[in-house]
């Protein structure tokens, strides 16, 4: 059994999770390691085309679709976003970030492509969930995990202009919001529905067939049963194979709200690795997977970054802070219980993909040993 099986085993043998699975891909080298059941009744055991909702290991493939964009011309990255979301083109800020919602003052600049790109343009959350901006934006930035709750993006962007940035634009480093604009200005600037343009220009290309925003009927054998933590050390029943993911939300959340398979998401891991395969140019995946940010941004963004740093639509690290460290490494964590890498160094990809949620924005126990066990270490 290799290191990878026993890692993995444990934490199903121990309840933690149902079922997972971890893929760690080296050139054509490729470990794929199922373990488990793909719900807590023990229906069918995990299988490598196992479907997940995978959370916020969507925002990197959102943040490649809109540089296609950036790569035509049909937007730029110093453009202001205003261009096509109008409900955003008198943004104000709180004076202070610990001030009342009402003590605003207006934006300097205006909010940019980059901006959302780099996850900086001034909504979004911080370390401190307690500051009055931050909770004015939980009546709008939900938890994504669940779709369906989200009105149409016409609706939520007037809900969103309502609430002041916490920062302002270019400023500060903030989590979740940016990465659902970046979805509404794709499907704005492209004419075409973001499922539809992230199947047709991202999807298919890279021959991910199982990756969309909704699960049609005739794959939900293969879907996975979410669950989260009851907090008594048990699981409870988050969403069924007949649930959330039935249909196309009336939100597509280019933050988190795609289902995807291991390999599917291999596939544009090796994309990554390979400058663009084609597809994107060598210079947008050098941005995508550059660090954007100061030494205190990184540092107000402490609670999820860890110390590292962001690139465009994922994490790019940038210190040796833990064993599993390396320059450049990009990816991200899902709050669903998924995580997913690429390693320039290595020229290795690490996926692992689970059923049980996060109960912060911490990773969990488990993704840390995938981790160090991918990095073999």
């Amino acid at each position: 059994m290799s290191a990878l099986y026993k890692t993995l085993r444990r934490y199903v043998d121990d309840g933690t999770v149902p079922g997972a699975v971890g893929l760690v891909a080296r050139g054509d080298e490729v470990e794929v390691v199922t373990v488990g059941s793909v719900d807590a009744d023990g229906s069918a055991p995990m299988a490598r085309d196992s479907l997940f909702r995978i959370a916020s290991i969507t925002k990197p493939l959102t943040a490649a679709a809109l540089l296609l964009l950036v790569e035509e011309g049909v937007v730029g990255l110093e453009s202001p976003i205003s261009e096509w979301l109008p409900e955003l083109s008198d943004p104000v800020v709180v004076r202070t970030p610990s001030g009342p919602v009402d003590d605003v003052v207006p934006a300097s600049r205006p909010i940019t492509v980059e901006d959302l790109l780099t996850s900086r343009p001034g909504w979004g959350f911080p370390s401190d969930f307690a500051l009055p901006a931050v909770r004015a934006l939980f009546t709008v930035q939900k938890d994504g995990r669940a779709p369906q709750a989200y009105p149409d993006p016409d609706t939520w962007l007037t809900d969103l202009a309502r609430v002041p940035l916490l920062y302002q634009p270019g400023a500060a480093w903030l989590y979740g919001t940016a990465s659902d604009l970046q979805g509404i200005l794709i499907a704005r600037a492209s004419g075409r529905a973001l499922p539809d343009f992230l199947a047709e220009r991202l999807f298919e290309p890279l021959g991910m067939k199982d990756t969309a925003f909704e699960v049609p009927k005739e794959k939900r054998d293969r879907f996975t049963t979410a669950y989260r933590p009851d907090g008594f050390g048990a699981l409870e029943l988050a969403d069924g194979p007949d649930g959330q993911w039935s249909g196309v939300p009336a939100f597509p959340s280019g933050g988190g709200g795609l289902v995807s398979t291991a390999d599917d998401w291999l596939a544009f891991g090796r994309l990554l690795l390979n400058g663009g395969g084609g597809l994107l140019s060598p210079t947008s995946v050098s941005r995508m997977t550059s660090n954007h940010l100061s030494i205190p941004q990184r540092e107000r963004g402490a609670l999820f970054l860890e110390g590292q740093g962001w690139g465009y639509g994922g994490q790019v690290d940038v210190a040796p802070l833990d064993p599993w460290n390396a320059p450049g490494r990009y990816g991200w964590v899902g709050g669903t219980g998924t995580t997913a890498h690429v390693v320039p160094a290595t020229g290795a990809v690490t996926i692992l993909l689970t059923q049980v949620a996060m109960e912060n924005p911490t990773p969990t126990p488990l993704m840390r040993d995938f981790w160090r066990c991918a990095a073999g270490v």
